[in-house]
């Protein structure tokens, strides 16, 4: 008689054996690992993504924001409505269509870049991860994200 244990990852219901577990703890060890240093620029870990894609991108709208960041507008829009109230972006409606909404960083959202430049060095020393191995790792996440998403998709 086997067991589901016997089975290994794939047929197992034991916890520590689940990917998704093993992604969930690795998501919330590596937030917890930005929080003191995004405590100190007043930023949530969010809104820190947000304006990553700022950064990278200058103006953008609401809708291209969401995709980047794959996240409803019912998530985004709160995060933009705190960014703007501590002066950090700026929301507009575009001038030629009504319907899309611009959104940039501020003068204190692009001041706030430079005191960031130091987050992603400070993940590589509290992980102790080489670059070599970040990046390796980076990549079988986006192609594990990739499968995930194909999966859902409708034939």
């Amino acid at each position: 008689m086997t067991h589901p244990e016997d089975e290994g990852p794939a047929g197992s219901l034991r916890l520590d054996d689940q990917l998704c577990f093993a992604l969930y703890a690795a998501q919330r060890a590596v937030t917890a690992a930005y929080r003191p240093l995004l405590d100190e620029l007043g930023l949530t870990y969010p809104q820190y993504l947000v304006l990553l894609v700022l950064w990278e991108r200058g103006e953008t709208t609401v809708k291209e924001l969401t995709a980047a960041l794959r996240l409803d507008y019912g998530t985004v829009s709160p995060l933009l409505k705190r960014l703007e109230a501590a002066g950090l972006v700026r929301r507009e409606r575009a001038a030629r269509d009504e319907r899309s909404v611009l959104v940039a960083c501020t003068g204190r959202g692009e001041q706030l870049r430079e005191r960031a430049e130091c987050l992603p060095g400070a993940l590589l020393t509290a992980t102790g991860l080489e670059t070599a191995a970040v990046v390796r790792l980076r990549e079988e996440l986006w192609q594990l994200t990739e499968r995930a998403g194909a999966g859902r998709r409708e034939p």
